[in-house]
This record gives structure tokens, sequence and C-alpha cells, in this order.
């Protein structure tokens, strides 16, 4: 991981959305561990408390679960479910941003998948 952070949102909600692209690029896979609390922190060179909040949040999204005495693994089927929301985010949050320059800029679809 970088250690590259936006100073308009916080580092743990950025660092949970570092685990998320990592699971649906297939970094981490369903059932494998993720890193421990004190290794992130030491290679980001962040607080221990920072990385817990991050991963307490991917646990309440049920992303990843908590075995005890093992630490934290991605769950079963999280990739497919994460996924399907961030398609379901993109339609409804980002899409109609993108079609409306698109229209304004009157780019023509051919042209949108020569770009590609």
């Amino acid at each position: 991981m970088v250690n590259d952070w936006a100073d308009n949102t916080p580092i743990y909600v950025q660092l949970r959305e570092r685990v998320l692209a990592q699971i649906l690029d297939g970094a981490i896979r369903p059932g494998e561990a993720l890193p421990s609390v004190r290794h992130v922190a030491a290679e980001l060179a962040l607080n221990p408390l920072t990385v817990s909040k991050a991963y307490q949040a991917l646990t309440d999204d049920g992303i990843v679960e908590k075995r005890r005495g093992l630490g934290l693994y991605v769950t079963e089927g999280a990739d497919q479910e994460l996924r399907q929301r961030e398609r379901q985010r993109f339609l409804n949050d980002e899409w109609p941003l993108i079609a409306a320059r698109i229209k304004r800029l009157d780019i023509d679809p051919a042209t949108l998948l020569r770009a590609i």
C-alpha cells in the first residue's frame, strides 16, 4: 500500500477504500487474512487505532469477519457483493454526471468506444 493520504478525507476511510479496492482487484481474495493491524500500522506509519477503525468499518459492512485468535478474514462472496454494491453506486451516483458531460460535449458512442 502506498503511504499517500488526501487531506479532505479521514485516513481510516481512505484505508478502508484501499482494502476494498484490493478485494475488487483480486489482490486479497475471499477466505484470505488481512494483514495484521500492527503490520499495516508499521508499514504505513499510522496509529494502530486508525487501522483498527478502518478494519472495524470493514467488519461492520460484512466484508471481513473476525476469527478469534486468528485475525480478520475476507468473507466468502465479499468480492461479488462488493462489486454489485460498487456497480449500483456507480450507476446511481457517478454515471448520471458522466452521461450529462458526454451529452454536453456532444461525444458520440463510437468515439467513446475508440477511447477505451
